[in-house]
């Protein structure tokens, strides 16, 4: 497992998106745009059941997360990584304070009527910063 420390933990606490790439059923990449999250050494995103992405890192647990500075986009992470879990306890807990990291909203105001929301925690296995 690899370390996120020093310049990479910072670039994750900020608010920079995360570009999450899968693999869908066919071999084809899919790539999302999400908030990202960090807790230790793991990296920590939420969706909602039903959505693309995690679906494919059910069949597929690989995934590769790309966070560019927001201010400087030539300075990015890449996460090598595999899916180490999947619930959702907290799960909405944690979307208000991706909402309040994000938007400076105390509730994520995009929920949707019956929305399950999921948390996806990541081991990282490669980690690479371009400063």
């Amino acid at each position: 497992m690899a370390q996120i420390e020093g310049r990479v933990r910072e670039l994750l606490e900020q608010p920079n998106f995360c570009f999450v790439a899968t693999v869908r059923a066919d071999g084809t990449p899919h790539v999302t745009p999400v908030w990202v999250d960090v807790e230790g050494d793991e990296v920590v995103l939420n969706s909602a059941e039903g959505r693309a992405w995690p679906s494919n890192l059910e069949r597929d647990p690989r995934a590769t997360l790309t966070i560019a500075d927001k201010d400087n986009q030539y300075e990015y992470v890449s996460i090598r990584g595999r899916l180490a879990a999947k619930t959702t306890d907290g799960a909405d807990d944690h979307i208000d304070a991706m909402a309040k990291k994000y938007l400076g909203q105390d509730e994520y105001p995009f929920r949707q009527p019956g929305e399950e929301r999921i948390i996806l925690r990541f081991t990282p296995e490669k980690v690479h910063h371009n400063a």
